[in-house]
């Protein structure tokens, strides 16, 4: 250990961090490792949320008065806009690999490394919430709209507010299920 004071690299709080053998040390990355763990924990809060997506839509929402969700009908819509005809099974497989893989992969590969960047103060539950916006933006707009030729929103009928509310309860539940089996697992995310 030496005696000399430190240099002012030393006492520069945004110099890289330095190990004993003066290399920088590698930063901790934003991205999950990409391993089975990653991905069964993916699939599994995908799997929670989309089962509490369900139920909210098509159970909850219509026992409380408010329009039922109808998300294998749009998704069949579209799959007939790409492939030139209606097919149900293909509807009900977009509706799944939408919420069991592309929504929890957007959540950990996409939006959270984004949100660990420009707002690393912002809690996992406000972040989440937003990218639930986002889901229901890319669901109710580009997917309902643009790719399938419905009104922007569904015009802004009661259904697009229950989606907005379904979306935003998919993202909680599958960042809370993430944070918890990563948590679980002792891999931390």
């Amino acid at each position: 250990m030496s005696t000399t004071p430190p240099t002012e690299l030393e006492l520069d709080p945004a110099a890289p961090a330095m190990a004993d053998d003066a290399l920088p040390v590698k930063a901790e990355s934003v991205f999950p490792a990409i391993n089975s763990t990653t991905i069964l924990i993916t699939i599994l809060a995908g799997s929670f949320a989309t089962v509490l997506f369900d139920l909210f839509g098509q159970a909850l929402s219509p026992m409380a008065g408010f329009p039922n969700l109808a998300p294998v009908p749009l998704a069949t819509q579209s799959w007939q806009v790409v492939f030139g005809e209606a097919y149900r099974p293909g509807g009900h497989f977009l509706h799944y690999v939408a919420g069991l893989i592309a929504y929890p992969v957007g959540w950990l590969f996409i939006w959270q490394p984004i949100m660990r960047k420009v707002a690393p103060w912002l809690h996992w539950l406000p972040s989440s919430a937003l990218y639930g916006v986002g889901l229901w933006v890319f669901a109710l707009y580009i997917m309902a709209h643009l790719v399938a030729g419905n009104p922007p929103f569904l015009g802004f009928t009661g259904i697009t507010y229950v989606a907005l509310v379904g979306h935003v309860l998919f993202a909680l539940a599958a960042a809370w299920a993430a944070n918890l089996l990563f948590r679980w697992a002792g891999t931390g995310n």
